[in-house]
């Protein structure tokens, strides 16, 4: 009788198996409708590798207006990774400052809108209205264009050209987040202030500072606190004046001139290093509820050490990989325009540790 039901079991599990095995390959699908299959589908056109240049593999430029701070060092390794996926060269270059240097990039550009082993182009876009030309040539070249991080919403042909970053209005999230971090600290009044610097010409980060201030100003309303708090973002809410070619002492002489700063928050690479410094050298750490943007190195270890609450990170790898994609995708494949948001991802002390072990920000 025993073995009589261990057979009997042994066969049960054997149909088992074999009824799954049978209702999964019932679900196989073989080809498309279209009578195509997809293994042939999937394979790259005889024709991509030699687009525009005859050499057997694609090039792409990425040009980017400040590779001396750090933050783009994320999106050339992301760019770096997408081209060896597709087996693509791709040209890192781009403005040998620190600080946003458009007229630097935009040299660069037509330098290379010139060479004729460029199968595409990468660029930002921080100074609205001041890359159409580029653009205007390189169509008229052959050449395909994506953007990436900065947005230059009326670029000529906008809606044919792709664009890969993180929206203006997610500082709003780190508005809201030093909203309810004052009152986590127990600050019912004070001063709080959005250092910028306009001359950098950039209309994303005065966007940045735009969508920051206003989150502030709801988030206090709602709390029924506004009236408590100066919310100073200038007189066009774009920014405090303050000198992108010394920040730090600039953050410093605002915080000294008024007095009472409980929060502050920095729009973009240049000024959250130079806060974090200001809060050092004023002794504020952990004693202000300080905002940035960016993860790059100083940001991370101003996080740590207490003299950045938070800061907001644009996940710059994609900004580098997805660009490259999206040109290999309008070569091959014809597909234009799929633009991406990058999105916002809040660290703060407690998450700072989880960011940056593969160079991803």
């Amino acid at each position: 009788m025993q073995k009589l039901l261990v057979s009997v079991s042994a066969f049960s599990l054997a149909a088992l198996l074999s009824g799954g095995a049978i209702a999964q390959e019932s679900g196989t699908v073989s080809k498309a409708v279209g009578g195509y299959s997809f293994e042939d589908a999937a394979k790259e056109a005889e024709g991509t590798k030699n687009f525009h240049s005859p050499d057997g593999h694609l090039t792409f430029a990425i040009v980017t207006h400040t590779a001396g701070n750090g933050f783009f060092d994320p999106v050339y390794v992301g760019a770096t990774v997408a081209g060896n996926m597709i087996g693509a060269k791709i040209l890192l270059l781009g403005s040998e400052n620190p600080v946003d240097d458009p007229a630097r990039e935009i040299e660069i550009l037509n330098q290379i809108i010139q060479d004729p082993t460029i199968d595409g182009i990468i660029m930002t876009t921080p100074q609205a209205g001041a890359y159409d030309d580029i653009v205007k040539t390189a169509e008229k070249n052959g050449i395909p264009v994506a953007t990436t991080n900065s947005f230059d919403a009326g670029i000529y042909d906008r809606l044919s050209i792709s664009h890969t970053g993180q929206d203006a209005s997610a500082a709003a999230i780190a508005g809201n987040a030093l909203v309810q971090c004052l009152a986590d600290k127990g600050f019912t009044k004070g001063s709080i202030v959005i250092p910028s610097d306009t001359a950098m010409g950039n209309i994303e980060v005065n966007n940045r500072v735009t969508a920051a201030f206003n989150a502030i100003v709801a988030g206090l309303k709602a709390a029924g606190t506004l009236d408590n708090f100066k919310v100073d973002a200038g007189p066009e809410n774009v920014g405090v004046q303050t000198d992108m070619n010394d920040p730090v002492n600039g953050i410093v002489s605002l915080f000294e001139s008024r007095g009472d700063v409980v929060g502050a928050f920095a729009p973009n690479g240049v000024f959250t290093p130079a806060l974090l410094k200001a809060v050092a050298q004023a002794g504020m750490t952990d004693k202000i509820c300080a905002y940035g943007f960016d993860l790059g190195p100083p940001q991370q270890e101003g996080l740590k050490s207490g003299n950045l609450t938070g800061a907001l990170g644009q996940q710059p790898f994609i900004q580098g990989f997805w660009p490259v994609m999206q040109l290999y995708l309008q070569i091959d494949r014809g597909i234009a325009a799929a633009n991406l948001d990058t999105r916002a991802q809040l660290v703060t002390k407690d998450s700072v540790g989880n960011v940056g072990k593969r160079h991803e920000n």
